[in-house]
């Protein structure tokens, strides 16, 4: 029977969209191309998941590989990209429907440590029993320790658990580890449908 709803974050509860955030700066395209690449796709940005990087650090270093020019952008990239926080359409309210039916709500999110800044921001974070970032635990999806970390932080028992993530690999993970996973394609309809299959009788 399951209990419990673990959501991923980024393009499943907000958007995170590197290309949109860049065209918010007015960048050229030849510069987002350069940024996508130097920044959003690096070694630093999985370095701040993992939390063996401060935001701070990892744009100084990404600073020193591009122009003087995008130097205030990679600045803003880092630590702005949030602003505003733009919601996945019909997931708060996929999420507050499953509280108000009694579910446990949770967040696993490979993140950096300013996740907690911006997460009171995100309109669903009030219905969420607790969270569990990469940075603060050293651990990133889809290592297995992560998903075995959160089953124990939060009592919850890997079978009565569904685990909601647009990444197949994140989501392979949660199901080695004995938890039921599903793959979110952007579509808050047909995720209703997939935890109707599972049992979770959300309306469709």
């Amino acid at each position: 029977m399951i209990k419990n709803i673990v959501f991923d974050m980024g393009n499943v509860i907000i958007r995170f969209d590197p290309e949109l955030f860049m065209v918010r700066l007015g960048l050229a395209e030849e510069d987002r191309k350069l940024l996508k690449r130097e920044l959003f796709v690096s070694l630093e940005w999985s370095r701040m998941d993992r939390g063996s990087l401060t935001d701070e650090e990892a744009a100084e270093i990404v600073c020193r590989r591009v122009p003087e020019r995008l130097h205030d952008a990679v600045r803003r990239l880092v630590g702005m990209w949030d602003r505003p926080i733009l919601p996945v359409a019909g997931m708060y309210e996929l999420v507050e429907e499953l509280r108000g039916m009694g579910y446990g709500i949770y967040l696993l999110s490979n993140a950096s440590f300013r996740q907690h800044d911006y997460w009171p921001r995100v309109p669903a974070s009030k219905f969420f029993d607790g969270t569990l970032i990469s940075a603060d635990v050293k651990l990133v999806k889809p290592q297995p320790e992560i998903y075995r970390l959160l089953c124990d932080k939060f009592s919850l028992l890997p079978e009565e658990c569904v685990f909601i993530d647009d990444s197949t690999s994140n989501a392979e993970g949660a199901y080695f580890c004995g938890i039921n996973a599903l793959v979110f394609h952007g579509d808050a309809h047909e995720m209703r449908l997939k935890l109707n299959e599972l049992g979770v009788k959300v309306k469709c």
